[in-house]
């Protein structure tokens, strides 16, 4: 029988202290539904008591109900010169009323007595105290035991003892952090059974890897080998420094590879959609060269090795792309692409068989547009409308027959003054034109205030729908202002949101793509569910 395993992501927390990487709440709360329609067990959603962006988080992550992950709030033990009923970081732990609390403590002597300067014996009641203070307050505590590794090396007796003090507590899982990534797998191995031997048999101990040494992947493989049950990581190995151990290597590692079982293995094929989606929420582009999610992970070129990949693909591929949700890329003739297409149709609702022509007609759609720029990990509202126009049910209710927008500075408020005017014709083809001007905080904005006053005679549903987000990125290639980019549209109504995507040099031209699918999108999912009511 495989053992279980347990995966705690950190992305919204740790994931955030790496250079450039920067969420929003909104960002944040689209991230950890992504993690838990993805079959994540523990969502650390970030630090309550560090700052007013977190603590937003959670109040407004309750208006949201998860199908299987459990939300963790992280802090630390409580100040050195305080009770932990006076600790304003503890109370805020308790405020973000999660099922799940993960506190970290001091393991390493030298932080004890520099970091907190106080002494080694009060450190280790300020652990006791933090635990069994916060416990009756969740499902489950975690433990962190914050450089633990470098404490074992320097005072073995120290950081056993701030373990069984953390496990007498109360600690539902004691978790090992390597914080300064420092630690090699075969040193990891030699403490875990140290830890076992002294801290007593059934303790549930968790792994936290940096990958300062380019090793935290193995270390969380090692661990788990060493009988951990929960690893903690971010979604592309985000974190500060070198980053955290990476749960997109991780997974299918320990699932593909080494036959554990967890939640997420009934969702590994969306492994590489999850790992595209994060970056794409982050407005980062998307590593190529991930193991496993990245663009080249089955890219195959030239001479014997496209020769050998054609006749079997498991001559150069140590497994099948479709496992992960990637797929095989021959570069001098892409043959890739038809088992994600039929996934995302049936999805849809489109059905199609591997063999039908239609589906070879939409491979080559989708990746005649990505190499103009498009992605359509987030802006899956643009795909489905793309399949259906390909498939000859176009899906459009309206027609954008021009469009201007005049920005100029408004002398009184000293600000941007922008109006857009637009001509649109219902149904398209043959039907009315409505023309008409409407202003906004934005080029954008106006634009998208236009089309809306234009459409909403016809169709007034769209007073229900509101604009989310907006996102601009440059994409290489032409340098400067001329660069094309592309824009990412999240909208939203009272029961849905979705996310669509323009390419253009023009970046109003671009955001004007996004924007008519949006609004298309819109009509089109509530003509559906008409239909079938």
């Amino acid at each position: 029988m495989a053992k279980k395993i347990e995966f705690y992501d950190t992305t919204l927390r740790d994931g955030t202290q790496a250079e450039d990487f920067n969420l929003s709440v909104e960002d944040k709360i689209r991230v950890a539904l992504k993690l838990d329609e993805f079959g994540i067990d523990y969502i650390e959603g970030g630090w309550p008591g560090a700052n007013p962006k977190d603590a937003r988080f959670f109040r407004e992550i309750r208006d949201y109900t998860l199908k299987h992950a459990k939300l963790a709030a992280f802090g630390s033990t409580h100040h050195p010169r305080k009770n932990p009923e006076e600790d304003e970081n503890l109370a805020a732990l308790i405020e973000a009323r999660c099922p799940v609390i993960t506190i970290f403590g001091k393991s390493w002597d030298i932080h004890v007595k520099e970091a907190l300067r106080t002494t080694l014996e009060r450190n280790l009641e300020i652990i006791g105290n933090s635990v069994s203070y916060l416990k009756p307050h969740c499902e489950k505590l975690f433990y962190d035991a914050e450089h633990f590794f470098d404490g074992f090396k320097a005072n073995p007796d120290y950081a056993i003892a701030t373990l069984k003090k953390a496990k007498e507590a109360g600690a539902d899982c004691l978790v090992l952090c390597d914080t300064n990534g420092g630690t090699l797998p075969h040193e990891i191995v030699e403490i875990i059974r140290e830890v076992k031997k002294r801290v007593g048999k059934g303790t549930k101990l968790g792994i936290h890897a940096h990958n300062d040494t380019e090793c935290a992947v193995a270390n969380s493989l090692m661990a788990v080998l060493e009988g951990v049950i929960q690893v903690q990581g971010t979604i592309n190995g985000f974190g500060e420094r070198c980053g955290n151990a990476n749960l997109c290597s991780i997974i299918p590692n320990l699932i593909l590879k080494m036959g554990y079982e967890a939640e997420v293995a009934k969702n590994l094929h969306r492994l590489t959609e999850v790992s595209r989606y994060v970056c794409e929420i982050a407005n980062l582009p998307h590593p190529r060269y991930l193991p496993y999610v990245g663009r080249s992970a089955f890219a195959h070129k030239g001479g014997v090795h496209v020769s050998a990949v054609m006749r079997h693909p498991r001559t150069y591929e140590h497994i099948e792309p479709e496992l992960v949700g990637n797929t095989r890329r021959v570069l001098v003739s892409d043959l890739s692409g038809r088992s994600n297409i039929v996934y995302k149709a049936q999805q849809f609702g489109i059905k199609l068989s591997p063999d039908d022509p239609m589906v070879a007609k939409i491979v080559e759609e989708v990746k005649k547009r990505e190499a103009e720029g498009y992605q359509f990990e987030a802006a899956e509202a643009s795909l489905e409308l793309l399949m259906y126009r390909l498939i000859g049910e176009p899906k459009q209710y309206f027609e954008l027959l021009g469009y201007r927008v005049f920005d100029m500075q408004d002398p009184d408020e000293g600000r941007p003054l922008v109006e857009a005017t637009v001509m649109v014709r219902v149904p398209p083809g043959v039907g009315e034109v409505e023309h008409t001007a409407a202003t906004g905080n934005g080029p954008v904005n106006a634009l998208d205030n236009a089309i809306r006053k234009a459409l909403e005679r016809f169709y007034p549903q769209l007073r229900e729908m509101t604009l989310e987000d907006y996102k601009v990125r440059v994409l290489p290639g032409t340098p400067g202002t001329g660069a094309m980019v592309r824009v990412l549209i999240f909208s939203r109504d009272q029961e849905d949101r979705w996310g669509t995507v323009g390419v253009s040099q023009d970046i109003l031209e671009a955001s004007c793509r996004a924007l008519v699918d949006s609004l298309t999108y819109k009509l089109f999912k509530d003509r559906h569910k008409k239909e079938e009511g």
